[in-house]
């Protein structure tokens, strides 16, 4: 085990691009979610209030993704070699919210959704496995 964290503190810089391309792949993704499950019947359902708020905040998790993607790829070598308390507490806090974000695809998402279905199981594992490789890389660079 300790080898394998060494191994990761030494190539920190590169898991932290990598963490950052794949956060792209998500910002690009979440601009065509809505076609892809297909959410216009359920969104014309709510009401007025619920779907603006519904629309506002997927748009700012979007950009707030965004934003974090070129944070973590512009500064992935300070991060990683000579981090500041400004960058560890980015880190922290990212490794926080990733770190939530892959509980919550085990306890808010039912097993309805995914369960029985090869490709959604597939999805469903790789977005756990993901934000939790996502979540241990931020930690690291928080305490690197």
């Amino acid at each position: 085990m300790n080898t394998l964290i060494e191994f990761a503190r030494t190539h920190l810089e590169l898991f932290l691009r990598i963490v950052a391309v794949a956060q792209f792949s998500l910002v690009i993704a979440n601009l065509f979610i809505g076609r892809i499950l297909n959410f216009k019947p359920d969104i014309d359902r709510m009401s007025p209030l619920v779907r603006d708020v519904f629309i506002i905040h997927s748009w700012f998790i979007t950009i707030t993704l965004a934003i974090w993607t070129v944070l973590t790829w512009r500064f992935a070598h300070e991060m990683a070699n000579a981090p500041t308390e400004l960058s560890r507490w980015l880190c922290w806090a990212m490794a926080g919210f990733w770190g939530i974000r892959c509980a919550a695809q085990w306890l808010h998402y039912s097993p309805v959704h995914w369960r029985g279905i090869p490709s959604r199981t597939f999805l469903h594992w790789l977005f756990f496995l993901g934000y939790g490789a996502w979540t241990v890389v931020y930690a690291l660079a928080a305490t690197a």
